[in-house]
């Protein structure tokens, strides 16, 4: 027990050291999608990037050795018994939030989906209030699912694929949750939570790899709002919190202990970060904030999807390095089919920005789209 504590401990200190860093730079600062991404032998020769993987593997080895025993148990039925109101009205909860969000971003207008993927169509709005309404009915459920696919394919009329790919996992989830709860086949109606879980999971380890990629992308946030590193060097903590919301996305593909745990330290991660980023983050994230909530509040206890391998102790490690190489080659491969080696042969001037010029996003001067 003591030896989970410790682990609980060091998980919740690197947790906490993240928080502010789950805002979504893109959102927040300049950056170009096809620069030359870092190195990926750098990251692999950091000290930091090692020392926050050993704490994140330290306190999920720790909570796997915890719920085998009864006390794991024991936690689990209390998660249970604090979430018991909102585990019976799960679905109520999600189409709610998601309604409200396509209302939200209705009314922020001229996005997509998402802050940084502007429109100048009006039209785009009126379809995202036509998905709100159809949520809330089993019929139109669908309707709606189809709706956001198509904004997410209306946006690469603007936007380059490799700039979308951080958006499609979470909408795909989502989508495939609407169709899901609308079906009439128990068997594929009881697969919903789990659609929603694994978008969340890859959007997370799919934007994690930026902290890596682009670490000078956070620089003029932390030079803006220095106290987000909380005293530590820049260069400490961005590839620790990179750590943390990669591993953290992992762990909501495992265990139910260490699903749920994880989703109660993102919700207060990105809870958290709302506070210096404002409306704009509360906004941008609510649909994950609502599938994390939904994780952390899920009763159940089956384990798919490589079942053998995640309860075992050594799957852990084998899981998290595969999974982490795999997300790693594909971020940098896919990348470099479509930018090339050097990335854009052609590079903008500097300043050019996804940005418009405003008090929120005092580092963008240019006001010129990409």
């Amino acid at each position: 027990m003591r030896r989970t504590l410790c682990g609980a401990a060091a998980v919740a200190m690197l947790a906490l050291w993240s928080a502010p860093a789950q805002a979504h730079v893109k959102w927040f600062a300049p950056y170009i999608v096809g620069a030359a991404p870092q190195p990926l032998m750098m990251t692999l020769t950091n000290i930091w990037f090692w020392f926050g993987l050993g704490l994140v593997l330290f306190f999920f080895i720790s909570m796997r050795e915890l719920e085998k025993s009864s006390s794991g148990e024991t936690i689990l039925l209390f998660i249970d018994k604090v979430s018991d109101p909102l585990w019976n009205r799960l679905d109520d909860f999600v189409r709610v939030v998601i309604g409200a969000f396509f209302v939200a971003i209705f009314a922020v207008g001229g996005v997509y989906l998402t802050p940084d993927l502007k429109t100048p169509n009006e039209w785009i709005s009126w379809v995202q209030l036509l998905i709100a309404a159809a949520i809330f009915s089993r019929k139109t459920q669908p309707l709606a699912a189809a709706g956001i696919i198509a904004l997410w394919l209306l946006a690469l009329q603007d936007y380059d694929i490799f700039h979308l790919l951080d958006y499609l996992a979470l909408g795909v989830g989502v989508a495939a949750y609407l169709v899901l709860e609308a079906s009439s086949n128990t068997e594929w109606r009881n697969r919903r939570f789990e659609a929603l879980r694994w978008g969340v999971a890859i959007a997370l380890m799919w934007s994690s790899l930026e902290k890596f990629a682009y670490p000078d992308w956070f620089y003029p946030l932390v030079v803006e709002k220095p106290f987000l590193t909380f005293g530590m060097p820049r260069d400490v903590f961005i590839p620790m919190a990179g750590v943390a919301e990669f591993t953290m996305g992992f762990g909501l593909l495992w265990t139910p202990l260490i699903r749920r745990l994880s989703a109660i330290a993102l919700f207060i991660i990105f809870t958290t970060a709302v506070y210096p980023f404002g409306r704009i983050d509360l906004v941008g994230h609510a649909l994950i904030m609502a599938v994390i909530v939904a994780i952390a509040a899920d009763h159940t206890r089956v384990v798919t999807f490589l079942p053998a391998i995640k309860r075992s102790m050594a799957g852990i490690p084998a899981g998290l390095v595969t999974t982490i190489t795999l997300f790693a080659v594909s971020y940098w491969g896919l990348h470099m089919a479509f930018y090339g080696i050097n990335g854009e042969s052609l590079p903008p001037s500097p300043g050019v920005t996804t940005h418009t010029p405003s008090s929120e996003h005092p580092h963008d001067t240019n006001g010129k789209s990409r």
